[in-house]
């Protein structure tokens, strides 16, 4: 996986827009980042994930996905190492993270 490809993926999310935050490339969902680009370092992407996604994700593909280090990985902020991942992975932990977002939206429609 490219950074060009990664980003690709991520745009063809529904509703999913490209900014930047701390000089990284992010996407996000009404204004709720999903995933960066360029974190720890280039070869890396960061996919917000919830934690029993991120579970899935790295036994699934040890190699690719790791919990990002302290608090935010625990919970759920997961690394993706680019040159080992696949599309079909990357698309799997989009998804995953789009549907946190719409799962956390629904949820504060239904509290108001």
């Amino acid at each position: 996986m490219t950074v060009e490809g990664f980003r690709k993926l991520a745009l063809a999310q529904p509703d999913v827009e490209e900014r930047s935050h701390m000089d990284h490339p992010d996407f996000r969902i009404h204004g709720k980042v999903i995933a960066t680009l360029g974190y720890p370092s280039d070869e890396w992407a960061m996919v917000k994930l919830a934690p029993d996604d991120q579970l899935a994700m790295v036994a699934s593909a040890p190699n690719v996905f790791v919990p990002v280090k302290g608090k935010w990985g625990e919970r759920g902020a997961t690394n993706v190492r680019l040159d080992l991942a696949g599309p079909a992975d990357v698309r799997k932990a989009l998804a995953c993270a789009c549907a946190l977002i719409a799962r956390a939206k629904a949820r504060s429609k239904t509290a108001s």
